[in-house]
């Protein structure tokens, strides 16, 4: 979605609301297996002294994949967006968004917010056990029954103790 800046670029303190629904395939991420809703985005652009901020909210219910388990378990995701447009973005500074004309592409600078917001590792619940390496069983289901394997540099002294 395009947002039309053409009333609030050349003037100081002006501001344009947004409300604007973002297409799952724009921010798949491989720990997201489906979105619950449709994720939504809101907030407005203002002329801050000249620099044009955007600042908002994006919500969406997801079905996750724990990174660590392999669960599947429900999360709302709830993102604080905050970002600079300017008619100076290069590729040496990524952290300002283009202006294409008198526009901003919402799309492109929400998906971009959304992904870098993303924690790098989607667990289930903080204290997640994971699986054993051994077995594969879900931890958090309770212990297995696999033996613990020995430490080789321990062997030498099992051998002793195995002598007595």
């Amino acid at each position: 979605m395009r947002l039309n800046l053409k009333d609030i670029i050349e003037v100081p303190g002006k501001s344009v609301p947004f409300e604007c629904v973002i297409e799952p395939e724009l921010i798949s991420f491989d720990s997201i297996a489906e979105f619950k809703s449709t994720p939504k985005a809101s907030g407005r652009v203002s002329n801050k002294a000249g620099v044009l901020v955007l600042e908002g909210v994006m919500d969406a219910d997801t079905l996750c994949i724990c990174d660590r388990c392999g669960e599947e378990f429900e999360r709302s995701m709830h993102l604080d967006l905050e970002a600079v447009i300017g008619e100076n973005a290069d590729e040496d500074d990524p952290d300002i968004f283009p202006i294409y004309g008198d526009e901003a592409d919402l799309d492109e600078i929400i998906s971009t917010l959304f992904i870098l917001g993303m924690d790098s590792k989607v667990l289930c619940r903080e204290d997640c056990k994971g699986i054993c390496p051994t077995c594969g069983k879900n931890l958090n289901h309770g212990p297995c029954e696999c033996r613990k394997e020995k430490d080789p540099r321990f062997a030498v002294l099992e051998q002793l103790l195995d002598k007595e």
